[in-house]
């Protein structure tokens, strides 16, 4: 799975190599995907290549060859272009995987003690923001009547700016998804469309700050655009 940004630069380094067989440089990249500096585009491309759709070709300047494309991408006609999308950075997987059973009557308690397998989705920065990886690499069983309404997704902690919450690293931090929370919740937050870290969320007037739980790491505050909430911190497991 690829975060919408990174998906956006993959369509447009493959269209671009298609129309005339040279990639685009990184000014032309950083124009199309919006972004306010080159560095981003650093990230994306190096993104892109640990996850095996793009390769860097060696002793040639700005040359990028495209490896393989998303489904999503190849099906697609030529001239349709994905939607806008404001989906969840580090996607649930489709269906029933991670989602609660509703209440069910004391005839279905035999069905309700059954776990349910809560997606593991990558790793989740508690201290610089780091990319969340995209994919279910495994997964976890929790009782259904441990989980209550809505979708779930589990992400390794790394980092130790949230010790001072019982959050350590290595921890795998067990969250609801939801693009809102009240003040003082820790929340999984994505910063710029590109990057994820989970904080203590505080809004001071039109400002988000999100708060570590350790004091060598300072609040960072940032534009209400600059921020969106994925999900909240509703559990924690921790291997021993």
């Amino acid at each position: 799975m690829l975060t919408r940004k990174q998906h956006e630069l993959l369509r447009f380094i493959h269209e671009r190599l298609k129309e005339s067989g040279v990639p685009p440089s990184f000014e032309e990249m950083k124009e199309a995907l919006d972004l306010r500096s080159k560095s981003g585009i650093h990230r994306l491309i190096t993104a892109l290549e640990e996850r095996g759709f793009i390769r860097r070709l060696p002793n040639r300047a700005r040359a990028l060859e495209v490896i393989r494309l998303p489904e999503t991408v190849q099906a697609a006609p030529k001239a349709a272009a994905p939607a806008p999308a404001r989906s969840f950075a580090p996607s649930v997987i489709e269906g029933s995987l991670g989602r609660a059973k509703p209440t069910a009557p004391p005839a279905a308690e035999e069905e309700l003690a059954r776990p349910i397998p809560i997606p593991v989705m990558g790793r989740i920065a508690a201290g610089s923001p780091i990319s969340a990886i995209q994919s279910a690499s495994q997964t976890i069983a929790m009782p259904a009547d441990m989980l209550g309404s809505g979708e779930h997704f589990a992400l390794e902690v790394r980092g130790d700016s949230m010790i001072e919450a019982g959050i350590l690293d290595g921890d795998l931090a067990l969250i609801r998804r939801g693009d809102t929370a009240e003040n003082g919740s820790i929340v999984v937050a994505l910063i710029d469309d590109e990057e994820a870290t989970l904080k203590r969320l505080r809004r001071k007037g039109a400002s988000i700050a999100l708060e570590a739980a350790n004091p060598a790491y300072e609040t960072r505050i940032f534009g209400p655009d600059r921020v969106r909430i994925q999900g909240r911190l509703v559990g924690l497991f921790r291997r021993y």
